[in-house]
C-alpha cells in the first residue's frame, strides 16, 4: 500500500472539514494538512446543499441567550448545553467573518440589515440566508479559499475505510482510504485526525443527503471503540419532494417556504396541522410537522404518491420565483409548478442528531481523534431547529482546526498498531465479492431502505423495531455473499457494498437506541410509548462496543448547566 505522512488528516470537505482547514493551516506552526474528500472537491456533500440558511442573533432584539433557549428547547432538554451555549455564542462573529472575510454574500434588506428569515421552533427570526441557495454560497467560498490559501493536500474520491490507532487504542495515527478513481489502497499516518463526513440519513426509502453519505465516519468512530449518543434521534425533513421514480423524490423542500405562508393541505384540502399544533400550524417543528403529515398518509388523507400538498401559490407568482429560485427549479424538474399549483411532499430522512460524543473543541476520548458536524452528538437533543446545522459544522468545524493545529505541533507521530492496515485492507477487498456469490449490493441497499422505513422510520413501535432488527442481521450474512464486482476502478458495485457496511452499523445503533427509550420525544416517536416522559427519561442514550463485536446499550443522566425543563 502507499503511504502519506501528514501532520492533520480532516476526512471530510462540508462546512466541518473545510473551516478546519482553514483554521489548521492559518497555525503559526506551517502544519501539512491533507483533506480526503469522497466526492469531488466544493461540489460534494450536504452543506453544499443547504438551502434554508445559518441561524446566528445579529439584530437587536435577539441574543445568543435567546438562541440557547430555543435550540436547547427545540432539542426537548437532551442537548449538551455546553455543545448548545457553544453554538449560540459563536455563531454571530461566525456569520461576520463569512461576509467581511470570506466573501460570503447573505441576502439584506433595502435599509442594508441581514434579511432573516422565519424558521420553525425560534421565537427570532435569526436565519442568515442567500435565498434558498445559502449552501451553495458557503461551500463555494470557503473551497475557493482552501485551494488559494491553505496549501493544504486535496485527496479527491478517495474515501475512508477506517481509522488507526496507536498500540493501546488510545491514540489516533491516521486513517486508510481508497482512491475510488483506481481502487488503490492509500495509508494516511497523522498526528491528529478529524472525522468530518456526514451522517448517514440515506438508510430509509426517502432521503434527502447527497448521494455518497452513508454514515462512514460514524462507523469508523464505532469500530475505533468509541461510544455513540442518542442515536435514536434521526429528524425526517417534514417536506421532501415527492417524484415518483425520480432521484429528486425524498429531495427538500425548503422550510422557508412553509416560514413564507406556505400551506399544507390533505387531499380533502384541509389545513391538517390545524389538528396538531393550532398555534404555530405550518410553522410548528420538524419533529411535529413530520408526524402528522404520517398520520394523515396512515389515515387514508394522502396524496396519490403517499404525502400531502404543499401550496405556496397564493403567495404570488413573482415572490415565490424571487424568494424561492431553486425551489421553482426543482418542482419544475419533476413537472410541477411551484408558483401555480400544489406539490406533493412526504417526510424524508434528513439529519442525524445523534453520533459521537465530543467537547467544544470537536475532541473525543482517544487522544488526537477530533470529530465535528453531523458524525457528533449532543448539539441539537432531539429535534434539530431548521438553520442550526450549517451552523454546527462551520463553528465546530473552526474550533477542531484550531485544537488540532495547536494538538500537532506539539505531538509527535503515534506508531500505529502493526498490521492494522492490512487487516482493514483484507477486510475491504472481501467487500469486491468471491467466485460463486449471488447477492447483489444495489439490491441490499433497497432492502436495507425499505427495512428502516417500514421499522424505524417517522412512527416506531417495538414490534416493527424488532422486525428492523431481524432484517438488518440478515443483510449483514448477505453482504458476505455479495457478487464479484469486477474491476476496482470507479466501481459502483463494490463501493455500494462499503456503504452498506458502514449504513449497518448505523442503522443498527439507532433500532437499538430506539428500543431502549420508552417514551417519544423529539424526532423519536412510539406509538407503544406515546408520551414525553421528563421524569425518567432526561437522559442520553448511549451505544458502546463490546468486546465480541457488538453493542451495548446504556444511558447517562443529562445535565442542565444553564436551562433546565422548569425554564430556570
Amino acid at each position: 500500500m502507499n503511504e502519506v505522512t501528514t501532520d492533520i488528516a480532516i476526512v471530510g470537505s462540508g462546512g466541518a472539514g473545510l473551516f478546519a482547514a482553514l483554521r489548521a493551516t492559518a497555525h503559526p506552526a506551517d502544519l501539512d494538512v491533507t483533506v480526503v474528500v469522497k466526492g469531488l472537491f466544493g461540489k460534494s456533500g450536504c452543506t453544499r446543499m443547504v438551502q434554508g440558511g445559518y441561524n446566528a442573533a445579529l439584530h437587536a432584539g435577539d441574543s445568543p441567550e435567546i438562541h440557547l433557549h430555543d435550540t436547547i428547547a427545540g432539542g426537548g432538554y437532551l442537548n449538551d448545553q455546553h455543545l448548545a451555549k457553544t453554538l449560540a455564542d459563536d455563531a454571530p462573529a461566525l456569520v461576520e467573518e463569512m461576509e467581511q472575510v470570506l466573501g460570503c454574500r447573505f441576502d439584506r434588506t433595502a435599509g442594508g440589515e441581514y434579511d432573516f428569515k422565519p424558521f420553525a421552533g425560534m421565537t427570532r427570526d435569526r436565519t442568515v440566508h442567500r435565498r434558498d441557495l445559502t449552501g451553495i454560497e458557503i461551500v463555494s467560498r470557503l473551497a475557493d479559499h482552501v485551494m488559494t490559501r491553505s496549501g493544504a493536500r486535496i485527496l479527491e474520491e478517495h474515501r475512508a475505510i477506517d481509522l488507526l490507532l496507536a498500540g493501546d487504542g488510545a491514540r489516533a495515527g491516521g486513517t486508510v482510504a481508497v482512491n475510488i478513481r483506481t481502487g488503490e489502497f492509500l495509508v494516511i499516518r497523522a498526528r491528529a485526525v478529524l472525522v468530518a463526513t456526514g451522517g448517514g440519513a440515506r438508510m430509509y426509502r426517502y432521503s434527502s443527503p447527497s448521494m455518497e453519505k452513508s454514515g462512514d465516519g460514524v462507523a469508523m468512530a464505532f469500530r475505533a471503540g468509541l461510544d455513540l449518543m442518542d442515536m435514536e434521534m434521526l429528524q425526517f425533513h417534514p417536506t421532501g419532494l415527492l417524484a415518483g421514480d425520480s432521484v429528486l423524490t425524498g429531495s427538500v423542500v425548503e422550510e422557508g417556504l412553509r416560514g413564507a405562508g406556505g400551506l399544507l393541505l390533505n387531499m380533502a384540502g384541509d389545513r391538517f396541522m390545524a389538528a396538531h399544533d393550532p398555534g404555530r400550524m405550518e410553522r410548528s417543528t420538524r419533529d411535529i410537522v413530520s408526524q402528522a403529515i404520517y398520520l394523515e398518509v396512515m389515515e387514508g388523507r394522502g396524496s396519490p404518491q403517499g404525502g400531502v400538498f404543499l401550496d405556496v401559490s397564493h403567495l404570488g407568482a413573482g415572490e415565490v420565483r424571487s424568494e424561492f429560485p431553486g425551489m421553482v427549479q426543482r418542482a419544475s424538474l419533476a413537472g410541477r409548478d411551484l408558483t401555480r399549483e400544489p406539490i406533493e411532499v412526504v417526510p424524508t430522512s434528513h439529519f442525524h442528531m445523534g453520533g459521537v460524543p465530543i467537547d467544544p473543541m470537536g475532541r473525543t476520548s482517544i487522544e488526537g481523534l477530533f470529530v465535528a458536524g453531523e458524525d457528533a452528538g449532543g448539539v441539537h437533543g432531539c429535534n434539530r431547529l431548521g438553520g442550526n446545522g450549517v451552523a454546527e459544522s462551520t463553528i465546530f468545524g473552526a474550533r477542531a482546526g484550531e485544537a488540532m493545529a495547536r494538538f500537532a505541533s506539539k505531538a509527535s507521530l503515534p506508531a500505529v498498531a502493526p498490521g492494522q492496515a492490512a487487516e482493514i485492507r483484507n477486510r475491504t477487498q472481501a467487500l469486491q465479492g468471491e467466485p460463486g456469490g449471488t447477492e447483489n449490493p444495489h439490491l441490499l441497499r433497497r432492502t436495507l431502505e425499505d427495512a428502516m422505513w417500514e421499522g424505524a422510520g417517522v412512527v416506531r413501535n417495538r414490534q416493527g423495531l424488532d422486525r428492523a432488527l431481524g432484517k438488518l442481521h440478515e443483510l449483514g450474512e448477505r453482504l458476505a455473499a455479495v457478487q464479484p464486482s469486477g474491476g476496482r476502478e470507479y466501481s459502483l458495485g463494490w463501493n455500494e457494498a462499503m456503504d452498506l457496511e458502514n449504513l449497518l452499523v448505523v442503522a443498527a445503533a439507532l433500532c437499538r437506541s430506539a428500543l431502549y427509550r420508552t417514551e417519544s420525544r423529539g424526532a423519536h416517536h412510539r406509538s407503544d410509548h406515546p408520551h414525553r416522559d421528563d421524569r425518567r427519561w432526561l437522559r442520553n442514550v448511549v451505544v458502546s462496543p463490546d468486546s465480541d463485536g457488538g453493542m451495548s446499550v446504556s444511558s447517562t443522566r443529562v445535565e442542565f448547566p444553564f436551562l433546565a425543563p422548569s425554564g430556570r
